[in-house]
């Protein structure tokens, strides 16, 4: 097991944590004042998880910026009297006493990382900060077992994921540093913001009160339990889904491991969810599903959600046993150069190999207590996606309109184009292709008939009035036609193609 952490766990306090962030403010410590100090690309080298560009680019800035940067950014010591002077409303004093830091002699060494984070959501765009764990680079070392991480990339991917709706109540479960709490609170009445680790929960508390959010509650426990009997118009969970062999002498990250035998974690979630839905509420997870001896992934996660609910899983990405096993032996900071590499490959291949699986799916996974005939939508989607949760929340709402029948109008949507290939010589195209140039971005191959009807989709003629007018033109019987064309119109509507008309 990897040590837990030698570091105070943060103290909440809403008096200093105000006093913080109006030094920070002062400071100009956002995303682009710290590129413009030190450069573009010293700051994607950061993000490689190099600093050296950084210390280079502000070796002569003795400013304040600077050294707020090399103490929160990049986890350096400072000297005492510089961070006194970079923080005057809140002091050496209360810096020590909010947990984020320990006095050396004459030096202030960071006890965690305070980093600006940049968001867009429906409501426009934004900069919080986000207090987080000292990490790989700052530590010059693995990560210890209890380790809070900041902003990461499946943050971020649930972030974009989410669907942009107002509601009364929201649960962000496991909430981490908190950063789906905080994106849920811009939309929400009130969220309630859970976590199995208490030290998630100090850095989630203080990062609301950093950047003045009041309506989170934050409660300690594991899955459902600190919401017993409560229902919420809207759940999210970036959950510690990293299926990791339970075999001594494999490190347990409380950020990533949720502590059960492969992906028993998401199935107790997509288990577990409904039961906490209000009427129309969704829910909406990251997470890895197993596919074993011939069973996909999709068709196990499939089988766990009731069939009276709404359900639609898009599947990223999918991996073999030894991708898999590599990705996240190398996440936990050993590389094959270490001895410990080739025992933990051979603890992840054999508990993989105890259950027969043939290769881990990573995806979103998105449940409705919705009304009338249910969604079911189980598909993989390779290809990048911009605005997932608009383009979700679309999908939901044409499965609802198409539950009422066809619209009498439609109208192709603004993002799709269409590409037609020839033959050398050819007059008559040999494919034709819709295009999506956002959401989902699906390309879909159609005959000149359904190309026809999409583009007399102006909303100045009925769908009845452009069917039969291609009948004419094809010369061919109208319910025949109708009969071709009728589920694949239904498609493109799903799809978000074509939209309702006026």
């Amino acid at each position: 097991m990897t040590a837990v952490s030698d570091a105070p766990a943060p103290v909440p306090d809403p008096v200093r944590s105000a006093r913080l962030a109006a030094d920070l403010d002062a400071a100009d410590l956002r995303s682009d004042p710290l590129r413009q100090l030190w450069g573009t690309e010293a700051d994607d080298a950061l993000g490689r998880g190099m600093r050296e560009p950084i210390l280079r680019a502000i070796a002569d800035d003795d400013g304040v910026l600077a050294t707020l940067g090399r103490l929160f950014v990049l986890g350096l010591p400072q000297p005492e009297a510089a961070v006194a002077s970079a923080l005057p409303t809140l002091g050496v004093d209360g810096l020590v006493a909010l947990g984020l830091a320990r006095v050396e002699g004459d030096t202030v060494a960071p006890c965690a990382l305070l980093r600006p984070q940049s968001f867009v959501d429906a409501d426009g765009v934004g900069e919080w900060w986000i207090a987080s764990d000292l990490d790989e680079v700052a530590l010059d070392g693995p990560l210890p077992a209890d380790h809070v991480l900041g902003v990461g990339g499946a943050s971020r991917t649930l972030a974009e994921t989410v669907v942009p709706v107002q509601v009364e109540r929201a649960l962000d479960l496991g909430t981490g540093c908190g950063i789906q709490a905080l994106l849920v609170a811009r939309r929400a009445g009130t969220v309630v913001a859970t976590d199995i680790s208490r030290r998630a929960l100090a850095y989630a508390e203080l990062n609301a009160q950093l950047n003045g959010v009041t309506n989170i509650d934050f409660r300690h426990g594991s899955m459902f339990d600190p919401v017993a009997g409560e229902a919420f118009d809207l759940i999210v969970s970036n959950p510690p889904f990293v299926i990791t062999p339970r075999t001594e002498g494999v490190p347990a990250y409380e950020y990533r491991d949720g502590g059960l035998v492969g992906d028993a974690l998401v199935e107790t979630f997509v288990r577990a969810a409904p039961a906490h839905l209000t009427r129309g509420g969704i829910a909406q997870m990251l997470g890895n599903w197993e596919s074993r001896q011939g069973v996909t992934g999709l068709a196990r996660l499939e089988a766990w959600v009731p069939a009276d609910l709404d359900l639609w899983v898009i599947e990223r990405e999918e991996l073999t046993p030894l991708a898999y096993a590599e990705l996240w032996i190398r996440d936990g900071g050993t590389t094959p150069r270490d001895a410990a590499f080739v025992p933990l490959l051979t603890a992840w291949l054999d508990d993989f190999a105890a259950r027969g699986v043939t290769a881990v799916g990573f995806g979103y996974v998105l449940l409705r207590r919705g009304d009338g005939e249910p969604l079911r939508r189980v598909e993989r989607l390779g290809q990048s996606v911009s605005n997932v949760g608009a383009a979700l929340a679309a999908g939901l709402a044409a499965h609802d309109v198409l539950a009422a029948g066809l619209p009498s109008t439609l109208l192709v949507a603004p993002d799709v184009t269409e590409a037609r290939h020839l033959m050398p010589g050819d007059d008559d195209p040999s494919v034709i292709e819709l295009r999506q140039g956002g959401g989902f971005a699906r390309t879909v191959g159609v005959d000149s008939a359904l190309a026809g009807f999409v583009g007399a989709c102006d909303g100045e003629l009925t769908v009845a009035q452009i069917v039969g007018a291609l009948a004419d033109l094809f010369d061919v019987p109208l319910a025949d036609l109708w009969a071709d064309l009728e589920p694949k119109i239904r498609s493109l509507v799903r799809d978000g193609f074509l939209t309702p008309g006026e």
